[in-house]
C-alpha cells in the first residue's frame, strides 16, 4: 500500500503542513509511588516516565562523592507498535537509547547538589507512532520538575526530516518509514544549548541550516505547552492548600 509523504497541496499524509507538530498532551503526578512522573502524548505516541530520589547510590563502583549519578531505563512495551522485533535487536536498541537520556540530562539536572546519590529515571514507551526519543525526552523533563529535582532549564526535544527540500517538523512512523535523513535535537530553550543530537542517515549541507532552525523552534514550542502544564499543576496543588502561588 503506497501513501504520499507531501501531497501536491503541501500538506503531509496525517493533514499536517511541514512546519506544524502533532497536537501534544500531558500530565504529570500519574504514579502515586514515584517521586515524580509524567505522561506525554505527541499525536499517537504516548511514554509514561516515573523518577525516583535522589537516593543513596545502590552502586558502590558507580558512586560519586561530588555529585549524583544517574541511571535510566528505556523500554518499549510489546503492545506499542503493530511490528514485533526480536527481543535482542530491541534490547540493544533501548540501552542506547538509556544511555542517550541518561546523557541528555546530567548536562541539564544540578548533580551537584546531591553529591553520592543516585536518580533512577523509568521510561515505558506505551503506544508508539514515531518520535518515541522525542517524546521520552519531554516526558523525563515533566517527571523531573514534578520530583522536585532542580534542573538548568528544560529540556525539550524534536526531530524532522527533509523531503524533496522541504523540513518537515515532528515527524510520525510513516514518515520515519520513508528512511530519509532523521535529525533530533534536544535542547534548553532559554539558551538554545543543544545537550544532545543524533542524526539517522545522510543529509545534505544545503539542508542543515533549515532543518535546524525548524527544530529548534518547535523545541521552544514544546517547552511553552510543558511550562503551562506545570504552572497549571502549581495552582492546583496551591488551591489545595489554600496557598497563592506566583506563577
Amino acid at each position: 500500500m503506497s501513501f504520499e509523504i507531501l501531497s501536491p497541496e503541501g500538506l503531509r499524509c496525517d493533514g499536517r503542513r511541514p512546519h506544524e507538530m502533532r497536537k501534544l498532551k500531558c500530565e504529570v503526578g500519574v504514579a502515586q509511588d514515584a517521586d515524580g512522573s509524567a505522561v506525554v502524548e505527541q499525536g499517537y505516541t504516548k511514554v509514561l516516565v516515573t523518577v525516583f530520589g535522589p537516593h543513596e547510590c545502590t552502586n558502590r563502583n558507580r558512586r560519586d562523592n561530588d555529585r549524583a549519578v544517574i541511571s535510566c531505563s528505556y523500554n518499549k512495551a510489546s503492545f506499542s507498535s503493530g511490528t514485533r522485533m526480536r527481543k535482542l535487536v530491541t534490547d540493544k536498541k533501548s540501552t542506547e537509547v538509556s544511555v542517550m537520556i541518561q546523557n541528555t540530562f546530567e548536562a541539564s539536572i544540578l548533580l551537584e547538589k546531591f553529591p553520592k546519590s543516585q536518580i533512577d529515571i523509568f521510561v515505558q514507551v506505551l503506544q508508539g507512532d514515531g518520535g518515541e526519543r522525542c517524546v521520552a525526552i519531554n516526558a523525563t523533563t515533566l517527571a523531573l520538575i514534578n520530583s522536585g529535582i532542580p534542573m538548568k532549564d528544560y529540556v525539550c526535544a524534536c526531530a524532522a526530516t527533509i523531503y524533496q527540500d522541504t523540513a518537515l517538523l515532528d515527524i510520525n512512523h510513516l514518515e520515519e518509514s520513508a528512511r530519509g535523513p532523521l535529525f533530533m535535537l534536544a535542547v534548553m530553550p532559554k539558551s538554545e544549548r543543544i545537550v544532545q543530537l543524533q542524526l539517522d542517515n545522510r543529509l545534505h549541507n544545503d539542508n542543515l541550516d533549515k532543518v535546524v532552525k525548524q527544530t529548534i523552534q518547535g523545541c521552544k514550542d514544546i517547552q511553552v505547552l510543558l511550562d503551562r502544564k506545570i504552572k497549571e499543576r502549581t495552582v492546583e496543588a496551591a488551591a489545595a492548600y489554600d496557598i497563592k502561588p506566583r506563577v
